[in-house]
């Protein structure tokens, strides 16, 4: 690889004016347009997605794989608000300082959210948009309601450490690497939803979009929600909700199918 692709495998930073703090992110060399990987609570996209993007299927695009405030390798201020519209402004800011004036974006559970939110603001620069299992409307899902059941002060203090030991899965190693208090707020503000929601916002995105929803997860309310609503999708096979964990290439090659189509 030349120089120029070295310096773009390493992690690389820049400072969100909004959330004022660093926050890092993979930059994989590849065919454009890229696309921006947003990883949803508790998660991290250094963590999540470099298998993803590696696999063949992915077939050698550019991706952008970000850490989020409050997760990986990113910083984690205490006076951020870790909203799904605060991370989505965090988004817009990527994309300014990279430049991008074309591009993919996808995202994932609560990073389908901040997705929804980022795609409305980012107008003919955005190519299409991926979401998969992501919160539609206000309520949140089990574990943003066991998360915010607590206290903040309660969750930070002892609720994420009981949390990270009874987790049995992958998830608990990017809980490990997130801030308490941004999991804490970021489970509220899935609860306390957006107006209008993101199920009305995504309808309402003029660009291509589709919803993935992984085989063992069906039947489920909100991918029928999604059908009602004629907005396309696409099934993952022998994946869950933990899709890019759980069968990698076949998020991958759904991911490819949908740019290929544009």
């Amino acid at each position: 690889l030349p120089a120029s692709a070295h310096r773009r495998i390493t992690m690389q930073t820049f400072t969100s004016p909004s959330a004022r703090c660093h926050l890092s992110y993979h930059d994989l060399p590849g065919h454009t347009p890229p696309c921006l990987f947003v990883h949803g609570l508790g998660c991290a996209g250094s963590y999540e997605y470099p298998r993803v993007a590696a696999d063949p299927a992915f077939a050698g695009r550019r991706a952008i794989l970000l850490d989020l405030a409050g997760s990986g390798y990113s910083e984690r201020p205490r006076d951020f608000s870790y909203t799904t519209t605060a991370h989505a402004r965090t988004i817009l800011e990527l994309v300014d300082h990279l430049g991008l004036h074309d591009l993919y974006l996808y995202g994932h559970s609560m990073g389908g959210s901040i997705a929804i939110e980022a795609a409305a603001h980012l107008g003919n620069r955005l190519r299409g948009l991926i979401v998969s299992e992501c919160n539609l409307t206000a309520g949140g899902g089990t574990y943003s309601r066991a998360i915010a059941a607590y206290r903040e002060e309660d969750y930070v203090a002892h609720g994420h450490a009981a949390l990270i030991a009874q987790e049995t899965s992958l998830w608990a190693g990017s809980l490990r690497s997130s801030a308490p208090w941004a999991v804490w707020r970021g489970a509220r503000s899935l609860i306390d939803g957006v107006e209008p929601d993101w199920l009305t916002r995504l309808s309402a995105l003029p660009q291509r979009k589709t919803f993935l929803v992984g085989a063992q997860t069906l039947p489920d309310a909100d991918y029928e929600r999604i059908r009602a609503a004629h907005i396309p999708t696409a099934v993952i096979p022998a994946a869950g909700h933990s899709m890019s964990w759980e069968n990698p290439g076949g998020l991958a090659a759904a991911l490819a199918a949908f740019m290929d189509e544009t």
